[in-house]
């Protein structure tokens, strides 16, 4: 009887042991993610001079919203038919180098998360948007996985915390800000309600443009899981949600909004993106 109690002990810490392992392998990928390989080969170009050209980048190391990116895609590729761009799908490094990176008036980092690019493809983007070039994140490329200042710095301006927990999905009234540019204000709407998963970042946006905001004690941002209990903490009742900046010559924009397929079938959202568009690859 005995040696059976012990084994049944022994098999239950080892599945305890197990279990906090994947957990923590995990949370390791989700903060850090799990970069295989860099592609360093160049892609073979073919895009139409005499439409603006946008790269839509949707590599993943860390945690794959991959519903949202495959939901994306369509949507992306007709707004570019109805504005007369090119669309440049791709999940390969190699085409972050100076010459190819000119091809293009916009980069979208579409829900890419982890280390995506090496140091040498990381200088290549840092210099195309200071020179003039556009910079586009959509959700989780503003978490926490990246560890590049410079992404950080001009994309961000600020430093993800987490998202809710509990509930990890929360409907909010989003907002346009009152003090947003007429290249927006004129074209977006006011108010409308979003559903997402609602990213927490330790301060406000630095030296930024917001574009649309939530009311921050109006959701629950909770992000309490197992033994991490400090992540009771919110922004404030004024909560971003999207906003621009200028880096050198270049512009960037990011939403924290766009975790599941659901958000690309909300016509707010997608009009938000079309306009972010037009903006970032204006003159």
């Amino acid at each position: 009887m005995k040696r059976v109690l012990k084994i049944i002990a022994w098999t239950v810490f080892g599945l305890v042991i197990s279990l906090f392992a994947l957990g923590a392998l995990f949370m390791y990928k989700v903060q850090n993610g799990f970069p295989v390989s860099y592609e360093t080969e160049k892609p073979n170009l073919s895009l139409a001079e005499n439409q603006p050209a946008i790269l839509l980048f949707s590599k993943t190391t860390g945690f794959r919203h991959g519903e949202s990116i495959d939901a994306s895609k369509p949507i992306i590729q007709a707004m570019a038919k109805k504005n007369g761009w090119a669309v440049y799908e791709t999940e390969e490094g190699g085409v972050f180098n100076e010459e190819q990176l000119a091809h293009f008036k916009l980069v979208i980092f579409n829900n890419s998360t982890g280390r995506v690019l090496n140091d040498e493809q990381q200088v290549a983007l840092e210099k195309y948007v200071e020179n003039g070039g556009s910079l586009m994140g959509i959700h989780g490329a503003g978490d926490n996985s990246h560890h590049w200042d410079w992404y950080v710095a001009n994309l961000l301006g600020t430093t993800f915390s987490h998202h809710p927990l509990n509930p990890q999905f929360q409907k909010a009234q989003v907002q346009l800000e009152s003090s947003v540019d007429s290249s927006f204000k004129a074209k977006l709407l006011a108010t409308w309600v979003g559903n997402d998963e609602w990213y927490v970042f330790f301060d406000q946006p630095k030296d930024a443009q917001v574009v649309y905001y939530i009311d921050g004690e109006k959701i629950l941002p909770s992000g309490n899981m197992l033994w991490m209990k400090d992540k009771n903490f919110g922004m404030g009742k004024y909560h971003p949600v999207a906003w621009h900046k200028m880096a050198g010559k270049g512009k960037t924009f990011y939403t924290s909004m766009g975790h599941s397929k659901d958000v690309w079938a909300n016509p707010a959202y997608v009009n938000l993106i079309e306009q972010a568009i037009v903006w970032s690859i204006g003159d």
